[in-house]
């Protein structure tokens, strides 16, 4: 289990990569986040989105909640209160299962797999990558899939600089462009 490597393996090698003396200061992952945008489904006329619902939830292992617009805007016929999106945050435990099954299972099945970009890093801490199809996912009835959504997941760490981000995030197995 990714939890326990962590713990018992990933801990002291970064303490001893990063050179930190304090254990409290070695990074660690605080909450993963999933994201999937609705809105050209709902606005091409369909309703009903409570399959994409529950094709997230079977993704993440806990139920997901839909963000609604919050304001009008003409251009794209978006109009205040309209659900726009879904979303699940995950932390502890189902945090750890969920990436150790991206890594191991889910990023393998991608077609023509190329790694995933070392430019997804921000200034605090996260790092977003997406998926082009959430049918790779094995939870998926391949013949429940009306249409391929993607799927944008965020990670986020307590690391301080991109170099513990980058570390932490290759000892756990994310594979990252050479």
């Amino acid at each position: 289990m990714l939890k326990e490597k962590y713990l018992k393996e990933m801990v002291p090698a970064l303490k001893e990569k990063l050179e930190i003396a304090n254990i409290m200061e070695i990074p660690k992952l605080e909450k993963v986040v999933l994201n999937m945008w609705i809105w050209t489904y709902v606005r091409s006329g369909n309703k009903d989105f409570s399959s994409l619902q529950e094709h997230l939830s079977l993704i993440a292992g806990q139920a997901c909640t839909v963000r609604y617009a919050k304001k009008a805007i003409s251009n794209f016929k978006l109009r205040a209160g309209m659900p726009v999106g879904l979303s699940v945050t995950l932390r502890g435990d189902a945090m750890y299962n969920f990436l150790e099954k991206l890594i191991n299972v889910v990023l393998p099945r991608v077609r023509d797999f190329r790694w995933v970009s070392k430019k997804g890093f921000d200034n605090q801490g996260n790092y977003n990558f997406g998926i082009k199809e959430h049918s790779i996912f094995l939870e998926i009835p391949q013949n429940d899939v009306i249409k391929n959504h993607g799927l944008q997941i965020t990670v986020k760490t307590t690391a301080k600089n991109k170099e513990a981000w980058r570390e932490l995030l290759t000892q756990m197995g994310f594979p990252f462009a050479k």
